[in-house]
Parts: C-alpha cells; sequence; structure tokens
C-alpha cells in the first residue's frame, strides 16, 4: 500500500488531500503544528478507512523541526510515495511597517520547507524509481500581491525545475495553482472576501480531486476550473505592468493570497 505525507494536514486543502488519499487506501503520514487536531483525524481515518496513519507533530518554521519531517521522507523503510506540500498562510499586514519575523516565518513556511522537503523525497524516490511530489502554489503566484505571491511564485518555478529534473527517473512533480477556496485559510488569516461573488470561489474537495488527478497523469501545472485556467493564462500574457496596475486597483477577483 502506497504512503503519502501530507503537510498541514489538520485543516483546509491538506484534509480534503487527507480524506480523499484514504478513500483511495493510501497510508499517510499527516503533519501539522496542532497535536491534538492531527490526532483526532488519525483517529477519524483510521476507522473510516481502515488504513495506517502516523501523526507526526511540526512547526515547519522551525529548522529543527523540519528536518524531523525530512528524515521521515529520506527513510527507504516504509517510503513515502507521494509528498503533498500544502502547508501555508497568508501574513494580513503589508510589507513595510509590519513585522519581518512573521514575513521571514512565512518563507520557512512555504519556500524553505517545500525546497527541503522536496529534496528529501526526491531523493529516496529517484532511489526506487517511483513517486510524486505536489506542491500546493496559488494563481496568486502571477500577481503582485505582496510576498504571499512571491513566496507562490518561487514554488510554481522551482517545481516546474525540478519536473525537468526528474524527467525520465519515473517520478513526478506537479505544482497546483488553484484560485480562491472554500476553506478557512482565509478566516484564519483575517481576510474578508465576503463581497467577493460566489462564482470566484472554488470547493476543497473539486480542487483536491483535480490536483491528484493531474499527479496520476503527471501534468507539472495543474490549475483546477476553467475560470482559473483562463485568468491564468490572461495574467501570463498581459505585460507586468498591467499586472501591477491592475493589482493595485483591487479589480482582480481573487488575485490576492488565494488558493
Amino acid at each position: 500500500m502506497a504512503t503519502a505525507l501530507i503537510t498541514g494536514a489538520s485543516a483546509g486543502l491538506g484534509l480534503e488531500f487527507a480524506w480523499q488519499l484514504a478513500a483511495a487506501q493510501h497510508d499517510l503520514v499527516l503533519v501539522a503544528r496542532d497535536t491534538e487536531r492531527l490526532e483526532r483525524l488519525a483517529n477519524h481515518l483510521r476507522a473510516a478507512a481502515g488504513i495506517a496513519v502516523e501523526v507526526l507533530p511540526a512547526d515547519l518554521a522551525d529548522r529543527a523541526q523540519t528536518e524531523r519531517v525530512a528524515e521521515r521522507l529520506r527513510t527507504l523503510d516504509n517510503p513515502v510515495s507521494l509528498l503533498v506540500n500544502n502547508a501555508g498562510y497568508a501574513v494580513d499586514e503589508p510589507f513595510l511597517g509590519g513585522d519581518l519575523a512573521k514575513q521571514e516565518a512565512s518563507l520557512d513556511v512555504m519556500v524553505r520547507a517545500v525546497m527541503v522537503l522536496s529534496h528529501a523525497a526526491a531523493e529516496q524516490m529517484v532511489v526506487r524509481e517511483r513517486g510524486a511530489i505536489l506542491n500546493v502554489s496559488s494563481i496568486a503566484a502571477l500577481t503582485a500581491s505582496g510576498t504571499y505571491s512571491a513566496n507562490k511564485a518561487w514554488v510554481r518555478a522551482f517545481t516546474e525545475g525540478l519536473a525537468v529534473e526528474l524527467r525520465g527517473s519515473g517520478v513526478t512533480a506537479t505544482a497546483l495553482c488553484p484560485g480562491l477556496v472554500r476553506t478557512e485559510f482565509h478566516e484564519r488569516a483575517g481576510l474578508d472576501y465576503s463581497n467577493l461573488p460566489g462564482v470566484v470561489w472554488l470547493n476543497a474537495a473539486d480542487v483536491a480531486s483535480a490536483a491528484l488527478a493531474d499527479v496520476r497523469r503527471g501534468v507539472v501545472i495543474s490549475t483546477p476550473s476553467l475560470r482559473y485556467r483562463a485568468a491564468s493564462g490572461l495574467l501570463r500574457v498581459l505585460p507586468r505592468s498591467a499586472v501591477r496596475a491592475i493589482q493595485g486597483s483591487g479589480s482582480v477577483s481573487g488575485a490576492p493570497r488565494s488558493r
């Protein structure tokens, strides 16, 4: 039975990935900061799907704790066949005048941890000539919404480069680039998008399902929903000066901090 490791597994898209992979009879390694919430989820998954579930509490802003997760990924004893780098959050304050420590922590979680864990997973997967890495980016990677966009742009570009390096190895890398998804992500970040129309929102189950289907097909950039694929295409062809101007006007629905 294949084993998947999911970061940020206790909520949002991570939680949805956990349930869908459990339903597909994957054993799981669940990573998040909240031990109690992880244990409760693990018990539910074991009871519902009859799978093995490991709980690995870790704050990925902490390098020592990230290394513990990396060590689990490096092992060839009960190896991880699918890594889902999902952990992430938005810092709801401007870069200038804000708390730099918060920005550094978000960089550690969404950039450094993705790099370290992808490296650990890819090395053992290449040895076995099988495996997949799914890194959660965002359509915000194509916008200009501060450090969140910068972090997600790094994830997208990094994953594309990793996919090139892994070509022919039997291992794949996919960057998931969703738009706005109905989860607790925005509420936890203190972001109020209640004025946005319902059409801009995606269902978490649909996003996770589309992403896992793309992983199975070896797709490198996964953008669930036709409307966000169209928006992504537009953002790629627009002059960057126009993207910055639109971002400044706040007229791009869902462009800031979307996932």
